[in-house]
């Protein structure tokens, strides 16, 4: 069994940054991948960034690409969002989840999520 537990979310100007953190607890196996997924109000839950397990591949949507970085501390089994330059567009309640399957961009290839933590960008 996967948790996931998300953390790091606030209230920033636009063009300030936050560091979301997922805390990863159960059994990972190499294959797996966990991603951040953010949903906005009355929109479909949409991948940000993806990481696989061992951190060696990584994506980016197109419009965070330069502006956010995924990474993952395997001695602490967290997978960090570093967002920099946020934009009003950005503010969205923030998801991390885990993909048995491998690297994948699709909401539903991701089998487990945490709880989320919300993202709020003033203007």
């Amino acid at each position: 069994q996967v948790q996931l537990v998300e953390s790091g979310g606030g209230l920033v100007q636009a063009g300030g940054s936050l560091r979301l953190s997922c805390v990863a607890s159960g059994v990972f196996m190499s294959t797996y991948a966990v991603g951040w997924f953010r949903q906005a109000p009355g929109k479909e839950r949409e991948i940000v960034a993806a990481i696989t397990w061992s951190g060696g591949i990584t994506y980016y949507r197109d419009s965070v690409k330069g502006q956010f970085t995924i990474s993952r501390d395997s001695a602490k089994n967290t997978v960090d969002l570093q967002m920099n330059s946020l934009k009003p567009e950005d503010t969205a309640v923030y998801y991390c989840g885990v993909s048995r399957g491998g690297l994948r961009v699709g909401a539903v290839a991701y089998g487990f999520w945490g709880q989320g933590t919300q993202v709020t960008v003033s203007s």
